[in-house]
């Protein structure tokens, strides 16, 4: 980390007098002092690749957690709360029940307060990338995979992956999630009921990957796995952690293998109806950007345009999530979904 990479953290946060030292040095991807707390517990700890943290204590039958913070940069929410967090479990290592990996995703978008250097971190997580290849992204995405397959090759058969992120657009439901269909029945039950007692308001039942870490972990390493959107994108270090008091919760609980809590309310759950590709420079959404995610549209109603090819809903109802008309051609634009229960 060069002086100038540091006094950019820093002077991103203006008018609250600095970063908490667990916050900065999160955003930083310095792993120093927490790694050498949990070393000195007796974890084995390794630090895999830059903004890596491995945790692992010998014995059979431990589960293995994933928690992922910063693949968009300017989703800065998340990675306050799991600098506290850590910064708290560290001082009480002996308490960590599980094999641990963290990971900061994009650190140079973190550090530059953008939400990526060249383009979206969590559209790499494919074996094909076209365009995005020389992407400084790219590059990063493998060496977040190189240190996952490490993670979870070693692994006993009880993963997890929570890649915590906030959302660009304001949402009917303020926290939502998004789980690959492909998780094992009941992991994927255990992980709901977890979603749950993170007071998580909505999930989404993925039945395909958009080239996400998430999806990713799911798919190659049996994880049961999770993009967990929490609330909006803020500046790092103005972010109201109050908003993030349950999922906080839930994550230390999980972490620290304490009996599961009483969920507060079942989230609504929903399937994909369809993808809304971009193909062309001539794509064009047929609202605006004020659009809130979950925000339904009637059946026939447009959803965009891209040349020839007309959007519309299929079913008597669709919800609209993600919707960003801006991604790169190829991409997706948008998901149309319908509940379920």
């Amino acid at each position: 980390m060069t002086q100038a990479a540091t006094q950019a953290v820093t002077q991103a946060v203006q008018g609250t007098g600095g970063l908490p030292p667990a916050v900065q040095a999160l955003a930083q991807a310095d792993f120093g002092a927490v790694a050498q707390l949990f070393s000195d517990a007796g974890f084995t700890v390794a630090l895999p690749a830059p903004g890596m943290l491995q945790v692992l204590k010998p014995g059979e039958g431990r589960v293995s957690v994933a928690v992922s913070v910063g693949v968009h940069g300017d989703e800065t929410g998340p990675i306050e709360v799991l600098a506290h967090l850590l910064d708290a479990l560290s001082r009480d290592a002996s308490k960590l029940a599980v094999d641990l990996l963290v990971c900061v995703g994009n650190v140079d978008a973190i550090r530059a307060g953008k939400r990526f250097i060249d383009a979206d971190l969590n559209r790499m997580f494919r074996p094909v990338r076209g365009s995005l290849a020389q992407a400084a992204e790219s590059a990063r995405a493998d060496e977040m995979i190189a240190a996952t397959a490490a993670f979870f090759g070693a692994a006993g058969p009880v993963r997890w992956h929570l890649d915590l992120h906030t959302a660009i657009r304001p949402s009917v439901y303020p926290t939502f999630a998004i789980v690959p269909d492909l998780v094992a029945d009941e992991a994927k039950a255990q992980l709901v009921d977890w979603l749950g007692q993170a007071a998580i308001g909505a999930i989404i039942m993925n039945p395909q990957s958009a080239g996400t870490y998430s999806y990713y972990s799911a798919e190659h390493f049996g994880a049961a796995a999770s993009t967990v959107e929490l609330g909006r994108v803020g500046t790092l270090g103005q972010n109201d952690l109050s908003l993030f008091d349950d999922v906080s919760r839930a994550l230390d609980g999980l972490l620290r293998g304490q009996p599961a809590q009483p969920v507060k309310a079942a989230p609504h759950v929903f399937k994909v109806a369809q993808e809304i590709i971009k193909h062309s420079d001539e794509f064009r959404m047929a609202f605006d950007r004020s659009t809130q995610n979950f925000t339904s549209l009637p059946q026939h109603a447009v959803i965009a345009s891209d040349g020839d090819h007309v959007y519309t809903v299929q079913h008597a109802e669709e919800l609209v999530v993600f919707p960003n008309p801006d991604v790169r051609v190829g991409l997706r634009a948008g998901l149309m979904v319908v509940r379920v229960s």
